[in-house]
């Protein structure tokens, strides 16, 4: 079974190459294009089959990128977003992230880079480019770890590893155990942060400096 995915963009020539790229990946298939988070909106809800992914551009006409990215938040939160625009700067990043985009990725991005992401996006339901992550450190570089919350070194190498481009599988290799071990520390942490996915984990990471060490 293919994994579904919509490209929202305003921008039609784009979009319809961007639909002829991902329906030759071999996991991909796209189910509509969309000018715009209002025809966004009137498909999906008009629509059963429900998109797994959804590739959003941020400069559009009468619904942003910004706006139908909270919608799908607050609406479809099972739906993972990622934005695909022109715009790679701080606020752009930051306000995508923040609105509950799950990935980001720039328009010049060569098409078995955009696979990977989908890839990652379907497996991690994450994937954020080195560049992205960042910017994304550069804004949440406080500290805010709860003094009372204990973490073991490997739970703080896991830490380390989550905000990377890698796989679980990948991270598995770095740290020398077994996919199954990462997944069980993404399982402890996520439960004694209160978080629910790998993006949440990547977030406390970076605000608590833990991509540092």
């Amino acid at each position: 079974m293919k994994t579904t995915v919509v490209i929202v963009d305003d921008h039609i020539l784009i979009a319809k190459a961007l639909e002829n790229i991902i329906n030759n990946f071999a996991d991909f298939e796209v189910l509509y294009v969309c000018e715009n988070g209002k025809r966004l909106q009137k498909s999906i809800i008009k629509n059963d089959q429900k998109p797994e992914i959804i590739l959003l551009d941020i400069s559009m006409p009468e619904m942003d990128g910004f706006e139908t990215a909270l919608w799908l938040q607050q609406d479809f939160p099972d739906i993972k977003t990622m934005a695909l625009s022109m715009q790679g700067d701080d606020n752009s990043v930051i306000k995508m992230v923040k609105n509950g985009a799950k990935g980001y990725l720039l328009k010049n991005t060569h098409p078995a880079d955009l696979e990977k992401a989908l890839k990652r996006m379907q497996e991690d339901g994450f994937y954020y480019p080195e560049w992205a992550s960042k910017i994304i450190f550069s804004n949440f570089k406080n500290k805010e770890e709860n003094p009372e919350i204990k973490f073991s070194e490997r739970e703080k190498e896991f830490l380390k590893f989550v905000v990377s481009e890698m796989s679980y599988k990948e991270i598995a290799d770095k740290m020398c155990c077994s996919p199954r071990t990462v997944e069980s520390y993404r399982d402890q942490l996520c439960e004694k942060l209160d978080l629910k996915s790998r993006v949440g984990l990547a977030v406390f990471a970076l605000k608590n400096g833990f991509a540092e060490s």
